[in-house]
C-alpha cells in the first residue's frame, strides 16, 4: 500500500529540501522561464517496477501542472531498455527532482526484485516470505511498500502492530512464561502474541505458553522439522515462523519443513538499486 498522500508529501519535501538547499544552481541559470519539456525514463537492466506513484509525486510537487505517464504496471519485470515513465512539464521542475525521484525508484525497485527473486523461490509452497523492521530510518513506509510489490508479506511496520517476544526480552524477564505472563498482564489492548525460539526446549515452553506464533530462530532444517512436528501435534492452528540466515540457497529447504512464513532481511538489506537513466 501507498502511503497516504499527506505522509508522502511530507517525506518528498524533506527529500527535495535536502538536495535542492538553497537553490538548483545549474538548473536555475539555464532555465529561469518557464520553458515546458518531455523526459523519458529508461531501465538499464532487468529488475520488477517499484515506486512509480512516488516520483509523479516528486515532479507534482515541483509542478502542479505536470503530466506523468507510466508505461508499465508497478510490480511487473520489465526487460533491459524498456521505457517505464514519461514525464511532461517544467523543465526546471524535470532537472530538479530528477535525483530524488530516480533514486528512490531505484531504490524500491531494487528490493521489489530481490523480494521477487525469494517469492519465486518458493512458490510450490503454501509459505510466505515477510519482510522485517530492519529498514532504513525515515524509509520503512517506503522499503515496506517495495518489498510488498515484490510479493512478499509486511510483517510488523512497527512495535505497536504486535507483541513479538525476542531473546533479550526472554533473558530480562527470566524465561518465555514470565514474559509471555507479562505481556498478558500488561498489553493495553488484544494483539498476536509471537514468541522467539532457538532450540526444542524453548519450543515446547512456548507451546505451553499458548501463544499464536512460534518463531523457530536460526535453528538447523531437521531441528526445525522437529519443532514443526511438536507445534502442529500440540495446535494445528498455531501460526510458525522461520528466520535467521535465511537464503536464496536454502529457502526452499525452509520452506519444505512446513512453517507457514519465513522472515527475512535479505531483499531490503541485501538488494541492489536497479540501475534506471532519465533522458530529455
Amino acid at each position: 500500500m501507498i502511503p497516504n498522500s499527506l505522509i508522502l508529501d511530507t517525506l518528498i519535501k524533506d527529500w527535495l529540501l535536502e538536495d535542492i538547499g538553497r537553490g538548483d544552481r545549474t538548473t536555475e541559470s539555464i532555465f529561469a522561464d518557464n520553458k515546458i519539456g518531455k523526459a523519458h525514463w529508461i531501465i538499464k537492466e532487468t529488475g520488477v517496477i517499484a515506486g512509480l506513484p512516488i516520483a509523479e509525486k516528486v515532479f507534482e510537487i515541483l509542478d502542479p501542472m505536470a503530466k506523468c505517464e507510466r508505461l508499465v504496471l508497478e510490480g511487473e519485470k520489465q526487460e533491459k531498455g524498456t521505457k517505464i515513465l514519461t514525464i511532461e512539464g517544467k523543465i526546471s521542475a524535470l532537472l530538479t527532482g530528477e535525483r530524488v525521484a530516480l533514486n528512490l525508484v531505484m531504490r524500491l525497485s531494487g528490493i521489489a526484485t530481490e523480494a521477487r527473486k525469494y517469492v519465486e523461490a518458493i512458490r510450490d509452497y503454501p509459505t510466505k516470505l515477510v519482510d522485517t523492521r530492519k529498514t532504513i530510518p525515515g524509509l520503512r513506509i517506503l522499503e515496506k511498500y517495495a518489498s510488498a510489490v515484490g510479493g512478499a508479506t509486511n510483517h510488523r511496520i512497527g512495535l505497536d502492530d504486535g507483541i513479538m517476544i525476542k531473546d533479550n526480552h526472554i533473558q530480562g524477564a527470566g524465561g518465555i512464561k514470565e514474559a509471555v505472563d507479562k505481556v498478558r498482564k500488561n498489553m493495553p489492548y488484544p494483539l498476536s502474541i509471537e514468541v522467539e525460539t532457538s532450540d526444542l526446549t524453548q519450543v515446547e515452553d512456548a507451546i505451553a505458553s499458548g501463544v499464536e506464533i512460534i518463531m523457530l530462530d536460526n535453528m538447523a532444517i531437521e531441528t526445525m522439522k522437529e519443532a514443526v512436528k511438536l507445534i502442529r501435534k500440540s495446535n494445528p492452528l498455531t501460526k510458525i515462523e522461520a528466520s535467521g540466515n535465511v537464503t536464496l540457497d536454502n529457502i526452499r529447504s525452509i520452506a519444505a519443513t512446513g512453517v507457514d512464513y519465513i522472515s527475512t532481511s535479505a531483499p531490503i538489506t541485501r538488494s541492489s538499486w536497479l540501475d534506471i537513466s532519465m533522458r530529455m
